[in-house]
């Protein structure tokens, strides 16, 4: 069973490499810059400041927005405009970027093109709140990183981790890091979690820059990364692998039942880790706490190892004299 275990991590390890170099051609076709001359310092300024250039892609995350169909010196002049409406879900990509310095709201005005018939201009901060760039990770990470949604999942995740430790300990059943079962991939995952959410919040409050970088040119490849982000993405990758060979060898260690109530207070437990240490990290403490848990589970698992192992040693000299009698 050690060896089929193995045998599939190695695998996985596998397609992992394979899957990252095929993304990292689609990230580098992202960025575009290639596509600057090298006395173009302006747009190579721009981009490195905002992430962002011509032709790039978003998706509209808001229920709408105006854009201004005349020029944007048309409206600083107070002269009359008309505007056109884009609204959630449609796609639209960057047709032009202007710098107006004596705009008193925003010097940096956006042409976005919904098609060749609908076009207009808003001022970047106006457009950024309500578009995504049209890329699946940087979807997920908005969407993971609105206020609401993350009270929402901080309120459900508390009611459905109590109820679950209600129910195991009434049922005396297995959990993680109280009556575990014997094998460290739990515990591992839950670390990994943990580790995971502080580095997420770390990279977000000391290098915001390279987040952003990540935020609009995503990609799962851990080497074309800077390091602290490379880190991160190995962690997501260990949240995968451990968590797939978590499950195979829970439900070989329990009967489907306890092995389902097992897995879900397992998952209970890893909500909690990054709700608790993606939050806290960002006020200092969560470094604290990430050290005191890593000891705690570390000590938890030791303690349940030697006690289990000393529970299977036979009474000493008992079974020499019972060899010895047959």
């Amino acid at each position: 069973m050690i060896k089929i275990r193995s045998v599939i991590v190695a695998a996985l390890s596998l397609v992992v490499v394979v899957l990252t170099s095929c993304y990292h051609d689609r990230a580098g076709e992202q960025a575009g810059t290639s596509d600057y001359r090298a006395g173009d310092i302006d747009s190579l300024s721009f981009i490195s400041k905002h992430h962002y250039s011509e032709n790039y892609n978003f998706v509209v995350k808001s229920d709408s927005f105006f854009l201004l169909r005349q020029q944007p010196e048309e409206l600083l002049s107070g002269m009359a405009t008309d505007s056109v409406m884009v609204y959630r879900h449609e796609h639209i990509v960057v047709a032009d970027i202007r710098i107006i310095p004596n705009d008193s709201i925003d010097s940096v005005w956006v042409q976005v093109a919904r098609d060749q018939s609908t076009f207009g201009w808003i001022h970047e901060s106006e457009m950024l709140p309500y578009v995504v760039p049209n890329d699946p990770i940087s979807q997920f990470i908005s969407t993971f990183s609105d206020i609401h949604l993350l009270m929402f999942l901080i309120i459900i995740s508390v009611i459905a981790v109590a109820y679950l430790m209600i129910t195991i300990f009434k049922r005396n059943a297995k959990i993680v890091h109280f009556n575990d079962i014997n094998t460290f991939y739990p515990t591992s995952l839950a670390l990994v979690v943990a580790l995971s959410a502080t580095l997420y919040a770390s990279i977000q409050k000391f290098v915001p820059d390279v987040w952003l970088q990540f935020y609009y040119h995503p990609t799962l490849n851990p080497f074309i990364v800077p390091p602290i982000l490379s880190v991160f993405l190995v962690t997501v990758w260990a949240i995968l692998i451990i968590g797939i060979a978590t499950i195979d060898v829970v439900r070989t260690l329990l009967s489907a039942g306890n092995a389902l109530l097992y897995l879900c207070g397992l998952a209970g437990v890893c909500a909690v880790n990054y709700i608790v240490f993606s939050i806290t990290t960002l006020y200092y403490i969560g470094y604290v706490i990430f050290v005191v848990y890593c000891y705690y589970s570390f000590y938890v698992y030791y303690k349940k190892q030697v006690k289990g192992a000393s529970l299977q040693l036979p009474p000493i000299g008992g079974e020499s004299r019972q060899d010895v009698r047959g």
